[in-house]
């Protein structure tokens, strides 16, 4: 019999064929001598993602989806055919460094109780993410939708759901990390089962990784771990990007995904949840569109906006209790 591999890396590809490409050489450059598989899950691309994945890294474990099944049920169908002692999710735009599966694995395997352990995620050009976060409540959400956060960055109250008063060198017991990287052991999926399935983006790592914990793991943050995540780097510029069809329709989603989860999770404060975002909305529907300046009528049209779809998703998931047919 085969001798099982020390870490399975699962990747989901949807259309970044070249970050992929880099992405999966990274894994053959930094293996660091590891009995390593590596799965592929296809979701559907169309820039030929597939074919130069079959082509260029033939020792690659390649899934081919005919449709965009979302991060976490294409995440099953890797997890289901992983065969890895330990089991690492893996961006298509997150890439690894020398030593950061042999140093993984080693901190995993000295800490038993560690569910799920992080590394520390930063842009190319070296500027931290927030990669050691806490659950989101209705009062943290308040104080990130506010800009408050962002304002007091360094206060243990106003910044508590990215840690931003943490230094991130520092190691950390967390509640969650982004799914750009993150190890997990096999015992703790087994118990808990794997990515919800109704939630197709957003909030799918965060279940996960809950559950995981609330069955007796920990998450643990390592910032000796290192990861470069370039999609931290490209949603700087959401907030002055034009408000195409293709971002409301991701907003969308991410209003979906937040009703699903804190429905899940949090029973009536999905019904909160929907009128702290509209009520703010509301504020800055208002306010924007008594001032004279264009720019802020066209914020103040923006919120209108959000509300309406913000709607749209409390009734396409009746108040978070279901999901919608897949491909959102």
């Amino acid at each position: 019999m085969a001798a099982k591999p020390d870490v399975s890396i699962i990747i989901i590809s949807f259309n970044t064929q070249a970050l992929l490409r880099h992405c999966l050489r990274t894994v053959r450059q930094h293996s660091d001598g590891l009995s390593v598989e590596t799965i592929v899950v296809d979701n559907a691309s169309r820039d030929g993602s597939a074919k130069m994945v079959a082509a260029e890294f033939p020792d690659v474990k390649l899934l081919r989806s005919d449709v965009n099944l979302g991060f976490g049920v294409a995440n099953n169908l890797g997890l289901q055919q992983a065969a890895g002692e330990y089991l690492v999710l893996l961006n298509s735009d997150a890439f690894l460094r020398e030593g950061t599966l042999r140093l993984s694995l080693e901190l995993m395997r000295s800490h038993p109780e560690c569910g799920v352990g992080a590394a520390k995620q930063v842009g190319r050009n070296g500027d931290y993410q927030p990669s050691a976060r806490r659950y989101p409540n209705l009062r943290d959400e308040f104080l990130m939708l506010t800009g408050l956060a962002a304002r007091f960055p360094r206060s243990k109250f106003f910044g508590r759901f990215d840690r931003t008063w943490a230094s991130p060198d520092e190691p950390c017991e967390t509640d969650w990390t982004p799914g750009a990287y993150a190890i997990l052991r096999r015992e703790a999926l087994d118990r808990v089962g794997l990515f919800d399935p109704r939630f197709f983006l957003y909030y799918e790592e965060v279940d996960l990784f809950r559950r995981i914990q609330q069955a007796g793991y920990k998450i643990l943050y390592w910032p000796q771990i290192v990861v470069t995540h370039i999609g931290g780097e490209s949603s700087r510029s959401l907030k002055t990007m034009d408000f195409s069809e293709t971002g409301a329709q991701v907003t969308v989603w991410r209003m979906r995904s937040t009703l699903l989860y804190y429905r899940k999770h949090h029973g009536w404060q999905a019904w909160w949840r929907r009128w702290l975002e509209n009520g703010l909305n509301a504020i800055s529907a208002v306010r924007n569109s008594m001032s004279g300046n264009a720019d802020r009528k066209v914020k103040g049209r923006r919120s209108r906006r959000m509300i309406s779809m913000m709607e749209q998703a409390w009734r396409e998931t009746q108040g978070g209790r279901l999901s919608p047919p897949v491909p959102w």
